[in-house]
């Protein structure tokens, strides 16, 4: 298979590694042994996706060596690309605005969705045990903000595998939420399912937001650390309407 590689080296947590695209590619951040199982056909774990915009920033998860591979498997043609590391500051240094954050949106401002014709403007994957506590109570908020909101198909149950479950609910619909709790967790979904997950929130493909409900950061940093580095709304701190307010000014709806 062809790619470019760019060995980044021991890089530092929090560092933001910036990938300049002249075309569409899949751009994979890897540690070293992941990097050789990609090279080899075995099964590995990423961060990144499938780049539509450039340049592409990318947060290194955890102190290591790391590499940046570049394809266009699945695409045309071939593109041309350069990389460059620039300092990053940590998450927990203060809250971030859903506007701020530009692995949340796709182009370079909200109104680049407002745009995009999709069944729904937000769906909601859950958890059942989590319905009534949080996922009713956050779908009225976001109706009453004007939004179409899908949530009782994309329950997640036993069984399920959860990067299918979300790859269809952002397929049909603009902005995705998953509520994390420990009922989520208590599911124990596959690794490689939660790296799934995670690419989809970081790629720039979609909206994909954390909700947190009844669980702690260091539930999550110790259930999966990349899902507890990224940008979630709790509701320990934040009201429903509040949560659906900012979802709907990043939708370009108000």
């Amino acid at each position: 298979m062809r790619f470019i590689h760019n060995n980044l080296g021991h890089r530092k947590r929090d560092e933001i590694i910036e990938v300049t695209l002249s075309s569409g590619a899949n751009v994979r951040l890897m540690n070293g042994a992941n990097f050789s199982n990609y090279k080899n056909g075995r099964r590995y774990q990423y961060i990144g996706g499938l780049a539509k915009c450039s340049p592409l920033r990318l947060r290194i998860p955890d102190p290591g060596h790391w590499h940046i591979a570049i394809d266009t498997q699945g695409l045309k043609g071939y593109p041309t690309a350069s990389v460059r590391v620039l300092p990053g500051a940590p998450h927990e240094a203060q809250e971030e605005s859903l506007f701020s954050v530009s692995n949340l949106t796709r182009g370079d401002s909200p109104s680049a969705m407002a745009g995009t014709e999709k069944g729904h403007d937000v769906y909601i994957c859950h958890v059942s045990e989590d319905k009534d506590d949080v996922v009713r109570p956050l779908y009225d908020a976001l109706t009453r903000e004007g939004l179409a909101v899908l949530y009782d198909e994309f329950a997640l149950r036993m069984g399920d595998c959860l990067r299918q479950k979300i790859d269809k609910g952002l397929a049909i619909s603009r902005a995705g939420l998953v509520v994390l709790s420990p009922y989520f967790i208590g599911k124990r979904w596959a690794n490689y399912e939660l790296d799934g997950v995670v690419t989809r929130i970081v790629s720039g493909e979609k909206i994909l937001l954390p909700i947190w409900h009844n669980i702690t950061k260091q539930q999550i940093l110790d259930y999966s650390p990349s899902l507890a580095k990224k940008v979630a709304r709790s509701t320990a701190t934040h009201t429903m309407g509040e949560i659906a307010k900012e979802i709907a000014e990043l939708l370009g709806r108000r």
